[in-house]
């Protein structure tokens, strides 16, 4: 008998688990009693009672589904009444809705670079921009975290090519913010285009959080694009990109992930507006989660504990080991406390963390108790940073 063509999945499977590497899903219920500061809900909107009833209302106006991609019927009143009312909250020309934030990096991606293209993507950069890279077949240079001076260096040497410089606006590792208003200068003054990924800055940075592009001035600037994603500060599903009109319209024609995709289902796309309108209304929402965030690494810092200082809504504490780390989330789960662990393949520079998302609808209480429980659980090593 020939052999089972799955037999490498336990190999496999067996590496990860020697390896310590093995993901679990856990489902979650809808009444948990755990203090949540593993989710991306940074506005605190995802169960709003205006955003799911609106949810709701598309739901019963439009059906559960899009019913088709969106140049098919896939695009209703509604998709088109969210991409013109984020684009201009954010302060862009135009918007275009996709099923979601990693669609949207990979629409932008690869529909603004291609085979003869440069793209230069920061080291750090998210997942759905490192798939991006790979699918575009462009020549994609790698910069160093954060260092404008690496971009230039790199687009100086290519002279003449189309060239897109791409970059997380908040890296999702460690919450630190990118040099923003220094790369739009670089890129304009070069000819590039500039590429941000806004999905941890709207709802958090910018005046009433109209995000990082915005905050840094560039938001509306002819070479500039966003994406971000419905998914973290607007409490709903799905991804946009935003950016002058013109380059909506190509990736309408040319972006494989709008094309070939159903259309995000209406009751994301209502409970996205309607969580804009209330950031709109209630741009304290904004200072509030920065604040709470704040508040969590100056308590952290303070037990001697090693955390990064954040530039938006995410914290991220180091811990002593892959296994630590593991251990360390899992014994916060145990004391009633949900918070991320990021360990090697996921963080490329080798150092294991815990990661704690700050929501602008955690009360003070609840964020004293949720720094008591790090420090309180912290494995040997953490305080000194090893």
């Amino acid at each position: 008998m020939p052999d089972d063509p799955f037999d490498w999945l336990d190999e496999e499977s067996a590496r990860r688990e020697r390896a310590g590497l093995t993901r679990t899903l856990r489902p979650r219920s809808a009444g948990s009693a755990l203090l949540d500061l593993a989710g991306n809900d940074y506005l605190g909107l995802s169960r709003h009672p205006e955003v799911t009833a609106a949810a709701a209302a598309a739901a019963h106006r439009w059906g559960a589904g899009s019913t088709g991609s969106r140049l098919v019927t896939g695009s209703t009143a509604l998709h088109a009444d969210l991409e013109r009312e984020l684009a201009a909250h954010c302060g862009f020309e135009a918007g275009l809705v996709l099923a979601s934030g990693y669609a949207a990096n990979l629409a932008a991606v690869t529909a603004l670079s291609g085979r003869d293209g440069l793209i230069v993507s920061d080291a750090a950069n998210h997942a759905s921009i490192v798939d991006g890279c790979r699918l575009s077949r462009a020549r994609t240079e790698i910069s160093a975290h954060g260092d404008p001076s690496a971009v230039r260096k790199i687009l100086d040497a290519h002279p003449g090519r189309r060239a897109l410089v791409v970059t997380d606006s908040v890296f999702s590792v460690d919450g630190d913010a990118a040099p923003l208003a220094e790369l739009a200068r670089i890129t304009a003054g070069r000819g590039a285009a500039l590429l941000v990924d806004d999905a941890h800055g709207l709802g958090v940075l910018g005046d009433g959080g109209r995000g990082t592009a915005y905050a840094a001035g560039i938001a509306g600037a002819p070479g500039v694009v966003a994406t971000v994603t419905l998914s973290k500060s607007l409490g709903s599903q799905g991804g946009a990109v935003l950016g002058p009109a013109r380059v909506v319209a190509h990736l309408v024609n040319t972006a494989r992930t709008f094309i070939f995709d159903t259309g995000l289902a209406p009751a994301a796309v209502g409970a996205a507006r309607e969580s804009l309108r209330i950031l709109a209304r209630e741009p304290g929402r904004a200072d509030r989660v920065r604040s709470a965030a704040t508040a969590l690494h100056t308590g952290l810092t303070a037990a001697g504990l090693t955390a990064a200082r954040p530039d938006a809504a995410v914290v991220s504490v180091r811990a002593p080991s892959p296994e630590a780390a593991v251990g360390w989330a899992a014994d916060c789960r145990t004391a009633g406390l949900l918070v991320g662990c990021f360990r090697p393949p996921s963080v490329p520079d080798g150092i294991s963390r815990l990661r704690l998302t700050a929501r602008a609808d955690l009360t003070d209480e609840q964020l004293a108790a949720a720094v008591a429980t790090v420090v309180r659980t912290a494995p040997p090593g953490a305080r000194s940073g090893r």
